[in-house]
């Protein structure tokens, strides 16, 4: 069974038809990233896949075992979130939240889990340090680390990698990989840079508003859509 299906969605914003026709489905380890150019759908897309707004027709469905909350995410990060005065450590324990409702403290476990996931992002040598005196691949480190204590089994990404140079984004890409490969964890990516992700992927779904292709990362290297928006570098 896949883990998660989509049929047949179609979902609004701003009383206008965001993206309509969209079918998928993301199966267990797979590493699916989803591209366009702005105004395609993808953001609204992610949002219901995460339960935050709901489609006007279709379903989201996913296999038994997975949480709404216990999904992690990382959102694009804006100005005041980058600002935020609180130490490495209090960020990436925040993502243990949705997985045991309210508590007025943090368990063993979930410092545990934190440190375990500061090592994996090769950043427990932070964990004392202010988040707002990072840089911005260090702080996308903290958050992708607060985003994987949430995570079970599934990981979505929205942009994660926007206004970082090419060696920082080079980095991230290796971790994400390594989480996909070694760990087993899903991910699901929203990501302008397709020269990039195609080299990631598993499955690629291009949107404008409808899907203009679904299917594997070698297929979108082959198709004519893959040819234009790789600029005929389908060896890359």
């Amino acid at each position: 069974m896949p883990l998660l299906v989509c049929r047949d969605l179609v979902m609004s914003y701003a009383g206008k038809t965001a993206l309509s026709g969209v079918s998928f489905e993301v199966a267990e380890g797979d590493y699916f990233c989803i591209v366009g150019e702005n105004g395609s759908g993808k953001s609204t897309l992610l949002k219901g896949l995460l339960g935050l707004k709901r489609p006007d027709a279709g379903e989201i469905s996913y296999a038994p075992g997975i949480r709404r909350e216990g999904i992690g995410y990382l959102p694009q990060q804006t100005d005041v979130q980058k600002n935020f005065p609180a130490s490495v450590m209090e960020v990436v324990l925040s993502g243990c939240l949705n997985n045991g409702g309210w508590r007025p403290f943090y368990t063993r476990r979930d410092k545990e889990r934190a440190m375990e996931n500061l090592r994996r992002l090769e950043i427990a040598d932070l964990k004392n340090a202010c988040y707002r005196e990072l840089s911005g691949g260090q702080q996308q480190r903290v958050l992708l680390a607060r985003a994987l204590c949430a995570a079970g089994r599934l990981l979505l990404l929205d942009e994660p990698l926007v206004g970082l140079d090419p060696l920082v984004s080079a980095g991230l890409y290796r971790l994400l990989m390594k989480l996909n490969r070694e760990n087993g964890l899903t991910i699901i990516m929203i990501s302008h840079d397709v020269q990039s992700v195609v080299k990631q992927a598993d499955k690629i779904l291009h949107m404008h508003t409808k899907p203009l292709f679904y299917g594997t990362a070698e297929e979108y290297r082959q198709s004519e859509l893959g040819r234009r928006f790789l600029g005929g570098a389908v060896d890359a």
